[in-house]
């Protein structure tokens, strides 16, 4: 088997080098192909990759390459994990959302919109190069907004095309943490989009585990459940996204993120400089153990300010930035699979047969009752030999419905605004988005990203 990971050169390449690596006999891999257009990180993250797999003597082999034909030739798996304008256009983005007042998160609301204007042209022509040199291949998208781009993708006729999201399967994981069960075992019940999902029930041989947990206060300061106050979780009364802090506590959002002055792209950019230049440092060369120990280091650092202005008592930046200073020099491996995990559970039941549930974006089907077919939709799924099979969910309560049928609105209308070049459509679908519903904040929203991002997105009519 080969597996092409385009965004190899990224931070987290050498994260899904670790998890394929450990699952190297399950899936049969043989090839692990780390594409990127840009050599110098490429030659970075790719080398502390290859560093990985003679580190734990695999027989599997890590090649690179910017070749995109190279990377798809004889790939039976594509993960696509790429930033289109870098960790500078995820910066622009949030502080030109932050400008009008708007959220700036790279997934949601406006500066999901940016990020799609970027992300979708360039990952339609990957599919369609995929679809000629791999035709039957499967692409398991990670790039942001995962469930947007994938519902591009699915339009454009391109079947094979997942989104995957480790978010989507948070509440299952978290319940089988604390129950000490083996994750597989257990059948969540997800229903929603991409970073605006819900689990309504997680089962247990025929027992729901999670309305007693959700009741349970260690339990949920014990996972993300802890950004919501304890009375709407009471009152959803199911496992949320911890991304619909965005929407549930939007004032407050904002609020928060506006006063740390510097949004989370800064920190992410500016941690993302730093460990680039530690492992270009001279006294580094040629020390692969103190290579991978530095990474370990502002893994752990990064994912230990992931929101933390939505949880009381979590280390600040600066606060972060100093233990990890201690730190530098030990043994600080980041175990958690996070996205590979997903994207590698999938590709292991494809390959091997032994089903799993699990919650991904697909094309909704039936599904959904409420959702179009044609909908790309964040739902558990069954997944085996036979392919995926979104799992019947059935009604749905109303204010989900009406959320999501708002978020998929706005969706399809920046779909076909890419398709057409539109202004004016592009306005209109961020009109709709509950984030911004202004038709005053749209326009101002959409002529500042035009601008700021011309070299990615070009020339748009009226």
């Amino acid at each position: 088997m080969k597996i092409a990971l385009v965004g190899g050169g990224g931070v987290r390449a050498p994260l899904f080098v670790s998890a394929a690596l450990h699952r190297a006999d399950r899936i049969q891999l043989q090839e692990l192909c780390l594409m990127d257009i840009d050599p110098s990180k490429l030659g970075i993250f790719g080398s502390l990759s290859q560093e990985l797999a003679r580190a734990s003597a695999s027989p599997v082999l890590v090649t690179m390459t910017n070749d995109l034909e190279r990377a798809f030739d004889g790939a039976d798996y594509v993960v696509t994990a790429i930033r289109v304008g870098g960790d500078e256009g995820r910066v622009v983005d949030e502080r030109i959302a932050l400008n009008h007042g708007v959220l700036g998160q790279e997934t949601t609301g406006a500066g999901g919109f940016a990020m799609a204007l970027r992300s979708i042209p360039v990952l339609l022509g990957y599919a369609e190069r995929l679809r000629r040199a791999a035709p039957n291949a499967w692409m398991l998208n990670f790039t942001n907004p995962a469930g947007l781009v994938t519902q591009a993708l699915s339009g454009s006729g391109f079947g094979r095309a997942v989104g995957i999201c480790d978010g989507a399967n948070s509440g299952q994981r978290a319940v089988a943490d604390w129950t000490g069960t083996d994750y597989r075992r257990l059948r969540a019940e997800v229903f929603g989009l991409n970073h605006l999902s819900w689990t309504r029930r997680v089962w247990l041989d025929g027992e729901d585990l999670l309305p007693p947990l959700l009741a349970n206060r260690s339990f949920l300061s014990g996972t993300l459940q802890r950004v919501f106050d304890p009375e709407l979780v009471q009152l959803t009364g199911m496992w949320m996204n911890e991304y619909l802090y965005y929407y549930y506590h939007a004032e407050r959002a904002i609020a928060s993120i506006a006063t740390e002055g510097a949004p989370r792209g800064v920190e992410v950019a500016q941690l993302n400089r730093q460990l680039i230049d530690r492992l270009r440092a001279p006294d580094i060369a040629g020390n692969a153990r103190a290579a991978l120990e530095i990474y370990a280091a502002f893994d752990a650092r990064r994912a230990s300010t992931y929101m933390y202005y939505a949880q009381p008592g979590a280390p600040t930046p600066q606060e972060a930035d100093a233990r990890m200073a201690q730190k530098l020099g030990t043994n600080t491996a980041h175990q958690a699979e996070g996205y590979a995990g997903v994207a590698l559970d999938v590709i292991e039941a494809l390959t091997t047969g032994d089903q799993i549930q699990i919650g991904l974006n697909v094309r909704n089907g039936p599904a959904i009752p409420c959702m179009s077919p044609d909908d790309v939709v964040e739902v558990s799924c069954v997944v085996d030999k036979g392919g995926i099979r979104p799992v019947p969910i059935g009604d749905i309560p109303k204010p989900q419905e009406v959320l999501m049928q708002s978020v998929k609105l706005y969706e399809r209308l920046t779909v076909e605004a890419l398709r057409t070049h539109s202004r004016r459509e592009a306005i209109a679908a961020l009109m709709v988005h509950p984030l911004v519903l202004s038709y005053t904040r749209a326009t101002a929203l959409v002529d500042s990203y035009l601008h700021a991002h011309s070299l990615y997105v070009g020339t748009w009519a009226e």
